[in-house]
């Protein structure tokens, strides 16, 4: 194997081992080129584990008649080989030099469907399909062709996938312990329309006759008929129905999170909540919406960053955020008081997340710079998106440096987790300082990036090698310069915000104390233990001593 190869095997090996298998809570929005205000297809993905993320680039490359790609188990041991291609293409994180970006969701389906002797789990299965693919239906027949011949190993899953020119979803299962391949099936998203997935089963009915727009394996409807989850009498053959039926605590916590993206995005609609409330007959979401208005990158980010402000779960609101207006939730998400069984709203935004992604695809660029993937560590809500051009040739040290058992200024993932936690103390107002350096950071990207891409554009026509050069310079130098500041933040952050205090401009701590509202919870809950004697004159606020 050569050298570069077998390097990107190890370090390919050792980022599953690290993400894998608690990346099991996404949440992944799609978007068509004709839903977006530039044409882009985005992808994005958060990917929830507790795990440090090592951001990665695999490099392209030749390969031999007969050369073997090594496949490694959660261990790093190799389990099997499958044959390489006469050539790989390079792959930034999930997305490759020709613009083709995947983001999966768990789904897990019917428990009895994971084959533990397939060869290939969903996180292989997405980088192998990568570095083999130029465009997004060729990335999703690729993983049709992948599982067929080594097998599945994996629950259900659903994927999203894009190129500059369409986007694409699709939901697999396994077959079984002992069968052979996978059943799977890939819609096209109508350009105009987004989609979005959160670790449940969203194809239902899928047209069977129209292969310019799904894709599908065979066998799936003898399969299921065969184990009783589907008959003919039932009507048009159901892949959710069969394959991943959602108890009443499985909708609230991933069709939540579908609803919140599409009553943002399209508000005219008036998607009722019953569905994720779990309300006997409700409908399900559709699997695509056309959005009000078109969508803007930034419009995107926001998106990822949804609690349900503004709706009767707002996690913002209540005594259980607290009385600084903090909007997650401690895990586990489920409880039992007694005979009642409780569960906390999951939101898109999670601390939980390790990081997280919007990949940009674009016509009318050359594909290395056309492709970004915009990427974030920890917290959706407290990250701040840098941009990483596909045609880059290195990536950031302190994205790639760390481990999750010992905390290190020298790690991009660990500078975000401090920022994220502390502001944690006292949400509220310190919520409002970190998004003054996100947008200030964000903002200045989007500002500058036409003028960037058209001088890199100008600069690709004459000598190619040179703008690789310099897109790697201005992704690696930025994503840098963003620790940096977040570093700074973190620091501001512990000195504003000390032992209770909130210094004001001039750097004097002052009481601020804790809402009313919060307050009168206190003193409901704990009338006289907290309350002064009367002394018979008006009420007057004690004095610290």
């Amino acid at each position: 194997m050569p050298r570069w190869s077998a390097f990107a095997a190890i370090l390919g090996a050792a980022l599953v081992l690290l993400a894998a298998p608690l990346a099991l809570a996404c949440t992944n929005l799609v978007c068509s080129p004709g839903a977006t205000t530039d044409g882009s297809v985005f992808v994005t993905y958060t990917c929830d584990g507790e795990f440090h993320p090592t951001l990665e680039r695999i490099p392209a490359g030749d390969h031999k008649p007969g050369e073997m790609q090594d496949i490694r188990n959660w261990s790093g041991q190799v389990v099997g080989q499958v044959p390489y291609p006469a050539h790989t293409w390079a792959v930034v994180n999930l997305q490759n030099e020709k613009q083709v970006s995947i983001a999966e969701t768990t789904t897990g389906g019917r428990d009895e469907l994971t084959n533990d002797e397939g060869l290939l789990h969903y996180w292989t299965l997405m980088r192998l399909a990568l570095q083999r693919s130029t465009t997004a239906r060729e990335c999703v027949e690729e993983m049709g062709r992948l599982v067929a011949a080594h097998g599945y190993r994996s629950s259900g899953e659903s994927y999203c996938i894009g190129d500059p020119k369409e986007a694409w979803v699709m939901e697999m299962v396994g077959p079984g312990k002992g069968g052979k391949g996978a059943y799977w099936v890939a819609i096209r998203v109508p350009d105009g329309y987004i989609s979005a997935f959160a670790n449940g089963g969203r194809i239902t009915t899928f047209p069977k006759n129209d292969p310019q727009n799904c894709l599908f394996s065979p066998g799936m409807e003898d399969f299921a008929k065969a184990h009783g989850w589907w008959k003919p009498a039932d009507g048009a053959f159901d892949w959710s129905a069969a394959f991943h039926p959602l108890s009443a605590q499985q909708k609230r916590y991933t069709a939540a999170r579908v609803w919140s993206i599409f009553r943002r995005a399209a508000p005219s609609l008036g998607l009722s909540p019953d569905y994720h409330r779990g309300v006997a007959g409700a409908e399900p979401y559709p699997l695509f919406i056309k959005p009000d208005e078109k969508l803007s990158l930034d419009e995107v980010f926001a998106l990822m960053r949804d609690h349900y402000e503004g709706t009767d779960y707002d996690m913002t609101k209540g005594l259980d955020a607290g009385p600084f207006g903090y909007p997650l939730r401690t895990r586990p998400m489920g409880f039992a008081l007694g005979d009642t069984a409780y569960t906390w709203e999951r939101p898109i935004s999670t601390q939980q997340t390790g990081f997280s992604m919007v990949t940009q695809a674009r016509r009318g660029l050359p594909d290395a710079i056309g492709g970004i993937t915009w990427y974030g560590l920890d917290d959706t809500n407290f990250t701040c998106y840098t941009p990483l051009y596909c045609g880059i040739t290195d990536i950031p040290v302190s994205y790639a440096t760390g481990r999750l058992q010992k905390f290190s200024w020298d790690s991009a993932f660990w500078v975000f987790n401090f920022v994220s936690n502390y502001a944690a103390l006292r949400y509220e107002p310190m919520i409002a300082d970190v998004r003054a350096v996100q947008q200030a950071i964000e903002g200045d990207y989007l500002a500058v990036q036409p003028a960037f891409e058209q001088a890199a554009a100008t600069l690709y026509r004459t000598d190619p090698d040179l703008a690789a050069r310099w897109l790697t310079d201005y992704s690696v130098l930025h994503a840098e310069e963003v620790v940096r500041r977040w570093r700074a933040l973190g620091e501001q952050l512990l000195a504003k915000y000390n032992d209770g205090y909130i210094q004001d401009d001039k750097g004097r701590p002052q009481e601020v104390g804790y809402p009313e509202s919060w307050l009168r919870e206190v003193v409901k809950r704990h009338p006289d233990k907290l309350k002064l004697p009367v002394e018979g004159k008006p009420a007057a606020e004690p004095k610290d001593y």
